[in-house]
């Protein structure tokens, strides 16, 4: 799909393309009549993340307006500018929106992508799971006849697909896993630290491809480790009030009850920047606009990003992100 022969055509076929944009529109439609307002972020943004998974791509504008002499990153996702609207008394609210994302390209990525977040204030954190199970059906329509619907923890999927408790094994039990599937552990780090990985590689490679075949499965109590800007399970220390959906082996959401907590989101990135400078990547700035949002009061709430293009394929059955996007990255 990279040749010059063609390249300048779109790569999903023009049936896709109607079929993406009446998604798009019963996306809309849903939230409408959830009674949710849309709103409009800046793509651009003055900090990049410090997720140690996510890399955000740097813009450097043009010299002469003053605001343009510091660098500028596209953004990974809307949620830190969403969130300052949430502590401005904005209410629940919605968005619909590209993002990009550096080092990411496979059948299942595309370093530009559309997300849907949203964000509920005063829902639980399984309120929320509902009612993104209802959306997925509304954009799903006929693909998602007789599909069920099925609510596991962390724990109990990697007791099911792999017998181990992610919490209780050890790290020679999760490095064993590891090999049998046939990938090499981290061997540096702190013990914390490669526990996480061998967890996350887990999860990304054996578990997760297994989950949600003929059914919606989410997957819920993520380990506290892991909670990036979700609160911690106040009945279970070592897990995160934090959920992902699976469908046919595919994430399609991350969902999170949100950390209010400013001091501890400060933590937690200052955490993340260490991490980084270890594994040789860039240790970004803070986001001190989001910091200070929480300092003023991020309302009780529940937000979930969700990956449209994913579920665009999952409708259209295809089988590479190619096939349902106009200009993938080779044809931008």
């Amino acid at each position: 799909m990279s040749s010059s022969t063609g390249a300048w055509q779109p790569s999903a076929s023009l049936a896709v393309l109607r079929q993406r944009a009446a998604l798009l529109a019963r996306a809309r439609q849903f939230f409408a009549d959830a009674q949710l307002l849309e709103v409009d972020t800046p793509v651009m943004v003055g900090a990049a993340v410090t997720d140690v998974h996510i890399e955000s791509a740097r813009v450097q504008l043009e010299a002469g307006a003053a605001s343009s002499s510091a660098p500028r990153f596209l953004h990974t996702s809307p949620e830190y500018a969403m969130k300052r609207l949430l502590a401005g008394g904005s209410g629940d609210i919605y968005q619909i929106c590209h993002v990009m994302r550096g080092f990411e390209r496979s059948a299942l990525h595309n370093p530009e992508f559309t997300l849907i977040e949203w964000y509920r204030i005063g829902v639980t954190l399984e309120a929320l799971m509902h009612e993104l199970d209802a959306l997925v059906r509304a954009l799903l329509d006929a693909a998602a006849t007789g599909y069920g619907s099925e609510y596991l923890t962390y724990r109990e999927v990697f007791l099911r697909e792999l017998g181990l408790d992610p919490f209780a094994a050890s790290l020679a039990t999760l490095d064993e896993a590891a090999r049998a599937a046939g990938y090499r552990a981290p061997a540096t780090g702190a013990s914390s630290e490669r526990r996480d990985e061998l967890l996350e590689l887990l999860m990304g490679t054996v578990v997760g491809p297994r989950l949600g075949r003929g059914a919606l499965t989410f997957v819920c109590g993520y380990p506290a480790s892991q909670a990036a800007l979700a609160r911690l399970d106040a009945h279970d220390a070592r897990a995160a009030r934090r959920f992902e959906l699976y469908c046919e082996g595919i994430e399609l959401a991350n969902g999170f009850h949100e950390l209010a907590s400013a001091p501890e989101q400060r933590a937690r990135f200052e955490r993340d920047r260490v991490e980084r400078v270890r594994l040789g990547l860039p240790a970004h700035a803070l986001d001190e606009r989001l910091l200070a949002a929480l300092e003023a009061g991020l309302p009780d709430c529940c937000g979930v990003a969700l990956g449209f293009d994913r579920v665009l394929m999952l409708a259209t059955h295809a089988r590479h992100i190619d096939e349902v996007l106009a200009f993938p990255d080779e044809r931008a």
